[in-house]
């Protein structure tokens, strides 16, 4: 397989198909890889806990405030730890066992969502409690995402590292589908007998802990321990300086870095803004609320399946910026839809585009990064995905004033045009063909 060779980017470690017998390309070739397998495991378990706890969390937020830039302030509690500990965690993933990271984090989610889901069941939660909780789950995240997302290409090789990643997109889009309309179908049910009673939603945040329990445990079963190659003694912050310097001397993977940032800030702004389109433009319950997410959810299932079949396509510079055209005018059609089942086929149109773009960026980035700076550089990635709440603000605060379908509009127009300055800026990133820029 070809990947990034620009100015010095050398290939990452050959392909692991060789050690499947009987190899050969298919949708779901990757999961012929046994700790590939529990992997994937693992992360529908997470995934399916992170929706479900979107749903309930955004829907009580929202009931509780009546504000979407409530909704923001939580979102920024949960990502601004990507930004101050993921260096940190690079370093970690670099240096120890990614197994026993992954494990722990883990642990410790499974625990805190148990005290929140009391807290809530209970009837005592405040706004307060969102932030504070926002922050735990996020610093864990911060420390332990740099090892898991760097895991992928050592387990099964560059050759499906393309499938791997769309399937685990895939993951990500099939708990988007079926998470929240059991958790907004939980939360219906229990205020249609006692509508004051916030125990429905307690319910799911256990059941969202017993989901924690069950990626943990995915996580002890993998035989592969993660153990990072020997390395010259060096201090963390050399390691962190030795992280900018590869990023300063690799021009074209700042580009993919940023094409994978500041376009999805903009393109995921709907999603995180959905609890207040389904209320204001919709005039739906949490059941709608879960619909229109399992909308979405269905779309980028197709998207990361269809990539997953596609393998490695080749002209992925092209269908990266084609595919964030798209994705922009999807999203301006969904703003002007009021009716619940044309938000959810809009949705589900404007998700598969999303599911595409980011699968194929994370694809590229991966196969660009040396082995031993995987770690680091997926940290830098997720420093700044954790700024990613800082461009919604701006929305939200335009959703407050304007109106929430206005400001879905306007997220359109900012990803469509951040996409055609970052082309313009890094020109390199059309050329891009199976890996590398032709």
């Amino acid at each position: 397989m070809n990947i990034i060779r620009k100015k010095g980017i050398q290939p990452a470690p050959s392909s692991a198909s060789d050690e499947i017998p009987f190899y050969r390309p298919g949708m779901f070739v990757s999961l012929q890889f046994a700790d590939f397998r529990r992997l994937w495991l693992s992360n529908l378990a997470a995934s399916f806990a992170m929706q479900m706890q979107a749903v309930a969390r955004g829907w009580l937020i929202y009931d509780m405030t009546s504000s979407a830039l409530a909704l923001t302030w939580v979102m920024l509690s949960f990502m601004l730890p990507f930004f101050v500990f993921s260096l940190a965690g690079g370093v970690i993933a670099d240096r120890l066992q990614k197994k026993s990271i992954m494990l722990y984090s883990q642990i410790l989610n499974m625990i805190a969502t148990m005290f929140l889901a009391q807290i809530i069941y209970s009837g005592d939660v405040t706004f307060w409690h969102f932030i504070f909780f926002g922050i735990f789950n996020g610093t864990v995240l911060a420390f332990s995402w740099p090892a898991r997302s760097s895991m992928v290409p050592e387990v099964v090789g560059t050759d499906s590292l393309v499938n791997a990643m769309a399937l685990q997109s895939a993951t990500l889009n099939l708990s988007r589908i079926l998470g929240p309309v059991l958790a907004g179908g939980m939360i219906a049910f229990t205020a249609s007998v006692a509508p004051e009673s916030s125990q429905g939603i307690g319910l799911v945040f256990y059941i969202i802990a017993g989901l924690y329990a069950l990626s943990a445990i995915s996580v002890y079963t993998l035989d592969y321990e993660g153990t990072p190659a020997q390395r010259d003694a060096s201090s963390p912050f050399e390691d962190i300086r030795e992280g900018f310097r590869y990023m300063r001397d690799e021009k074209l993977i700042v580009g993919i870095l940023l094409l994978g940032f500041i376009p999805l800030m903009f393109g995921f702004a709907p999603s995180f803004l959905l609890p207040a389109f389904n209320q204001d433009v919709i005039d739906g319950g949490p059941d709608d609320l879960g619909m229109l997410m399992a909308g979405m959810g269905a779309g980028a299932l197709i998207g990361s399946l269809l990539l997953a079949r596609l393998g490695d396509v080749g002209s992925k510079g092209r269908l990266l910026f084609t595919t964030a055209y798209c994705w922009a005018i999807s999203i301006v059609v969904f703003s002007l839809t009021d009716q619940v089942w044309t938000a959810m086929v809009v949705g589900a149109i404007s998700g598969l585009f999303g599911a595409v773009f980011g699968a194929m960026n994370m694809s590229i980035l991966q196969m660009a990064i040396k082995p031993e700076i995987r770690g680091r550089v997926m940290s830098i990635m997720m420093m700044t995905h954790g700024l990613m709440p800082l461009g919604i603000i701006p929305v939200s605060a335009a959703a407050e004033f304007i109106g929430i379908d206005v400001a879905i509009m306007i997220s359109a127009l900012l990803l469509a045009l951040s996409t055609f300055l970052l082309g313009v800026i890094f020109p390199g990133l059309r050329s891009i063909d199976r890996g590398h820029s032709s």
